[in-house]
């Protein structure tokens, strides 16, 4: 990398190569960021009126996303976060230095007009609702709770010392520096609570970047920050009720605190399960583009709209809708990213531009506020640290842990920014302590990643850790965690009970959705058992409540209760309205990635599989566990007994995984055959120790049966077919069910190869071919 100073090749380390980045950067941003003020501040001025200007409105949000992009791009280079660079850039562009410097540039680019500020306002706002639901969704609840005895015991005592800190100093403070004397105890509560609340954003980002994320204490500090931010936003939302009253008056603060516990009760009950059922609703029903990102919005502005009518902030709102967001059960990823997208690119670079256009840092010439500066800064790390530092030595944690937690808690970042302008919106905070609460906040928030990193780097790692991270790494890279939803076709045959059966014990161990397609067209379509005489819906909706079942008698189980946080397996009917190569590739489309098939004849008349087999795989185009029903079908109570044949190929390895899983949900016992595939016979021949093959086989399967807390069973063929193996082994191990790993074959016709196609002929027992 070429240094431009110098003109020679930067052979440092990384960290210094990272500087250079950075200078560089910086050179190449500031004039361009001058010549773009200095441009937009010139066209605001030759297009003034005495009416607010979309004109000048357009130039305040491009030159705020592109200084807060540069400047937080920067700021990433040096180990801090983008936010930072936004609010630093909102600095640079306020009275600080851009209007002490130019100060009527700065006065034409950014006018004091109140119609021509609420333009830029409005979407600073909008930001607000948007950072809340997009901090919501980032919000584990599932690690908040494994961990809730000692998080819950750092974050209160984190939230306690530094409250009762802030309190304190509000009560003590000149009334000179109030903005309304006879509102000290209103202001008083702000301070605590600005000093009181970590950035779990902030945390988590650093606790990830240092690989952390798995550690006990990076998830600690992240569950403490959950717990934290939670706690923080019911704080603020009944203090914003107190201070829109102006005094404390009981029957409304009760109204407030009662009302925010009705709406956090409902919303986590009966509020889940609605938007759940809105999301999936809309996703499978609209044809148009991006129609779950605007129900997403709907749903954040109508809870916002519910809890301003309780008299509380719209924060709270949108907070707890990110948070059911998040644990919808589809399409999270596709939502998350969509959101991330908008709110990083226009709506954070605004409000926390806005932020530092807000704050006046020529206020701490003022020996008074600078004092109180300082003394804010100093309050809010010691008492944050101090506080979280006590909770984890009562909770049993050693000196270096409950240090790594104390540090890792002392980031502000945007929630005390938030809470800053929202004391600032409503009058109990003036200009100089919005200056002092916004300052204070970023100085806490880059000091906390130097001192986390040190912390963190001082950890030894427990042999209980390593075990965990070894297995949380397998879950990580498992084919299994790509999957989403569900789909289940079926004509209400055997092999529908059987596939029924499966996807439901599978869906309740992924915490997976499952959609009931039934492929029938008419009442009966040539079927003369009594369910299939029904019409499709009341079939259908039959099937789903065998699904429902099934999913719920395997979540009674200890282990598969522990894995599911939701504790429940959504289950919803697709009516048949059209053809069905259609119908399947248009649920492709709708976030439906594995589809179970549980159609009859499983074989054509003239050998190979059934047609509809064909049309289906062709149609849906992702991964397909075709399941054929042989034999003497187990009860539904019966624990089924697996039989998983093993090649060493990466999709056997991924059919034994997918074998465990059922498995893990019915209690049933498993056991593998190791046999080498025809098609690998020519590879194989060539690699001098074959054994080798087939022990890192093996292995790989005991890290599998580990994860999954089951036993395995493992037997090594010796004869030269193996289909005439697997069925051998099959029928003397009294196995009811054969799990297969496979892949399609060129050609039109459906073949999954020699062994597969075979099975298929003549297996006596039921089988699953899961296609990877």
């Amino acid at each position: 990398m070429a240094c431009p100073f110098y003109r020679q090749k930067c052979t440092g380390p990384p960290s210094m190569k990272i500087r250079v980045n950075s200078v560089r950067l910086s050179l190449w941003a500031l004039p361009t960021v001058g010549m773009l003020v200095t441009c937009g501040a010139a066209f605001a001025a030759d297009g003034k009126s005495p009416g607010p200007s979309e004109a000048l409105f357009l130039i305040q949000i491009i030159v705020l996303v592109v200084v807060g992009r540069l400047l937080g791009e920067a700021m990433v280079r040096i180990g801090q976060p983008s936010i930072m660079g936004q609010i630093i850039g909102g600095v640079l562009l306020g009275p600080s230095v851009f209007g002490l410097v130019f100060p009527e540039a700065q006065s034409t680019l950014f006018p004091d007009g109140e119609a021509q500020k609420a333009m830029a306002d409005a979407v600073a706002q909008l930001g607000i609702l948007f950072l809340l639901l997009l901090a919501g969704m980032e919000t584990d609840l599932g690690l908040a709770l494994r961990l809730r005895r000692a998080a819950a015991g750092v974050s209160l005592s984190g939230i306690v010392v530094p409250f009762a800190l802030g309190f304190a100093l509000g009560e003590v403070i000149p009334a000179s520096l109030l903005p309304d004397p006879d509102a000290r105890l209103v202001t008083s509560l702000f301070l605590g609570t600005a000093l009181s609340i970590s950035s779990v954003k902030i945390v988590a980002s650093v606790v990830r970047e240092m690989d952390f994320m798995r550690r006990n204490v990076g998830q600690l500090i992240v569950a403490s920050a959950i717990i934290d931010d939670t706690i923080g936003w019911v704080i603020i939302a009944v203090t914003f009720s107190l201070a829109t009253s102006g005094v404390v008056d009981v029957a409304i603060l009760a109204k407030s605190v009662i009302g925010t516990i009705a709406f956090m009760a409902f919303s986590f009950t009966i509020g889940r399960r609605i938007v759940f059922e809105i999301i999936r609703w809309v996703n499978d029903t609209f044809k148009s583009d991006l129609p779950v990102l605007s129900a997403i919005i709907a749903i954040m502005g109508g809870m916002a709209i519910i809890t301003n009518l309780i008299g509380v902030h719209t924060v709270l709102g949108a907070f707890v809708a990110g948070i059911l967001v998040g644990q919808s059960p589809i399409l999270t990823r596709q939502i998350e990213g969509q959101l991330r997208g908008l709110t990083t690119a226009l709506f954070m670079p605004v409000f926390f531009g806005l932020t530092g256009l807000n704050t006046d840092l020529g206020l701490l010439a003022d020996p008074s506020i600078l004092l109180l500066a300082v003394g804010l800064i100093l309050i809010a790390s010691l008492g944050k640290f101090g506080g979280a530092f006590v909770g984890a030595k009562m909770g049993g944690f050693s000196n270096p842990e409950a240090i790594a937690l104390g540090c890792g808690m002392n980031a502000r970042g945007s929630t005390e920014v938030i809470v800053a302008s929202i004391g600032l919106s409503v009058g109990v905070l003036d200009e100089r302590l919005f200056s002092v609460i916004v300052a204070m906040a970023v100085v806490t928030t880059m000091a906390m990643p130097p001192t986390l990193r040190w912390a963190l780097a001082r950890l030894p790692m427990r042999e209980d850790e390593e075990d965990r991270l070894r297995l949380e790494s397998f879950e990580e890279k498992s084919f299994l965690s790509n999957f989403e939803r569900i789909l289940l076709a079926v004509d209400h045959s055997a092999s529908s009970d059987l596939a029924a059966r499966i996807a439901g014990h599978f869906a309740a161990v992924r915490k997976m959705p499952i959609t009931v397609l039934d492929v029938l067209d008419e009442p009966g379509d040539g079927r003369t058992d009594e369910l299939a005489g029904r019409m499709p819906d009341s079939r259908a909706k039959e099937v789903g409540e065998r699904v429902q079942s099934t999913a719920d008698a395997a979540l009674q189980m200890d282990d598969v209760k522990q894995a599911s946080a939701d504790g429940e397996v959504h289950v919803t009917i697709r009516a048949k309205d059209g053809e069905l190569d259609d119908i399947l590739s248009e649920t492709a489309d709708k976030g439906h990635d594995m589809m179970f098939v549980g159609v009859e004849p499983s074989t054509a008349e003239g050998g190979g599989y059934g047609g509809r087999h064909t049309t289906m795989v062709d149609a849906f185009g992702g991964t397909t566990a075709i399941v054929s029903a042989r034999g003497h079908l187990p009860e539904a109570d019966t624990q089924l007994r697996i039989l998983v044949p093993v090649s060493g190929t990466e999709r056997s390895l991924n059919a034994a995984e997918f074998a465990f899983v059922i498995a893990k949900a019915t209690g049933g016992s498993i056991a593998a055959v190791y046999f080498n595939d025809p098609a690998q016979a020519a590879s194989l021949s060539r690699v001098s120790d074959t054994s080798g093959v087939q022990q890192s086989a093996f292995e790989q399967l005991d890290q599998i049966a580990e994860f999954y807390g089951l036993p395995l069973e493992k037997v090594t063929s010796q004869q030269a077919s193996p289909e005439l193996a697997i069925l051998k082994h099959a029928r003397r191990g009294r196995f009811n069910l054969i799990i297969l790993g496979v892949n399609r074959r060129a050609g039109t016709d459906l073949s999954y190869g020699t062994v597969a196609d075979t099975l298929l002929e003549t297996a006596d027992r039921s089988v699953v071919f899961v296609e990877l």
